[in-house]
């Protein structure tokens, strides 16, 4: 079985996150959430395993059917492929209401 892979910090998992594999899902294709795996600081306040728990719980449906599965990868510096690799990468342009999202503010809202 062949997925769509997105690789995120996923600081807190949102709509937009949620728009952005929807993309994917909507053409009937399945996705792969890789959650990098980072230190805790200021913009990264969740553990990678914390992290993973969220966006299973926000996916769970979509995990029990197989659309979707979570895994934690090292954290990545670049992604690179040759030529004639097999796969495609494929760059989504949301609507403005989505790009407007800003994770930084929901981590705010949460601390209040």
């Amino acid at each position: 079985m062949k997925y769509s892979m997105f690789i995120g910090r996923w600081q807190p998992w949102h709509k937009g996150h949620r728009w952005l594999i929807d993309q994917r899902l909507n053409e009937n294709k399945n996705v792969l959430i890789c959650v990098r795996d980072m230190e805790t600081d200021k913009n990264n306040p969740y553990t990678p395993q914390e992290v993973k728990a969220n966006v299973e719980k926000e996916l769970n449906d979509l995990i029990l059917s197989q659309r979707v599965k979570v895994i934690i990868i090292p954290d990545i510096e670049s992604v690179n492929y040759g030529r004639g690799v097999g796969y495609n990468i494929i760059e989504h342009f949301p609507p403005q209401n989505i790009k407007e999202i800003s994770a930084t503010k929901i981590r705010e809202k949460q601390k209040k």
